[in-house]
């Protein structure tokens, strides 16, 4: 899979199903803006923060040109992380897991639900299943990405981490191509594409700077 590259032209991402709004991808929003909002169902800080933030850009600049969506990924938590618990999400404002004991805490739920909808497009990253055993490439591949330098690193530790790295790999039992393809990180995460389609933007955490780009690239 070729990677996407922020300042290249952006890849059309991938999904397996979408739960709400019509189907849509980069190429069919020429001369918008696009924010998307990478998420888990079971991820307590895309809820406290992440989502929050995208529905807040999502009212104020919709008249002015940007494009928000929502793909829910699984790269852990794989039987909580599903289509079923995203589909229960968009119909009944029900949350799982972490997510709910999180949001109880701070009581943050409404009769045990979200006391708000999500009010754009959501789909779910396309999963697809590991058939092979994960070979030492594909664990130094996945190291080189991570850890920067770690060919300096003495042999005998490199081993270790290699070692360590296949065991984490093989637990990942699906590979979600879409986190895959924009090298993200962990959720939240999201991507911003310009008007011209171009990558712009991967960012991993909450961005407080994220509404000021917003403005930017509205503007340009």
């Amino acid at each position: 899979m070729i990677k996407a590259e922020t300042g290249q032209k952006a890849p059309l991402f991938i999904v397996s199903d979408w739960v709400q709004g019509a189907p849509v991808n980069f190429d069919r929003l020429s001369k918008k803006v696009v924010l998307v909002e990478v998420f888990q169902v079971n991820c307590p800080g895309c809820f406290l923060y992440a989502l929050p933030q995208a529905i807040e850009l999502h009212q104020r600049y919709a008249d002015s040109g940007l494009i928000v969506l929502g793909i829910a990924t699984a790269f852990e938590d794989f039987e909580l992380n599903t289509l079923a618990n995203l589909q229960k999400l968009v119909s009944s404002n029900e949350v799982i897991g972490e997510t709910y004991r999180r949001l109880s805490q701070h009581g943050l739920l409404h009769d045990g639900r979200l006391p708000y909808t999500i009010p754009f497009p959501l789909a779910m990253d396309k999963l697809i299943k590991r058939e092979q055993a994960v070979s030492r490439e594909e664990a130094i591949a996945f190291i080189n990405e991570h850890f920067p330098a770690f060919d300096q690193q003495p042999e005998t530790y490199r081993q270790q981490i290699i070692n360590q790295v296949g065991a984490y790999l093989e637990k990942q039992i699906y590979r979600p191509q879409t986190f895959e393809l924009f090298g993200l990180k962990g959720t939240p995460s999201h991507m911003i594409v310009d008007k011209q389609g171009v990558l712009r933007d991967c960012h991993f955490g909450v961005d407080d700077a994220l509404e000021s780009r917003v403005q930017q690239l509205l503007n340009e």
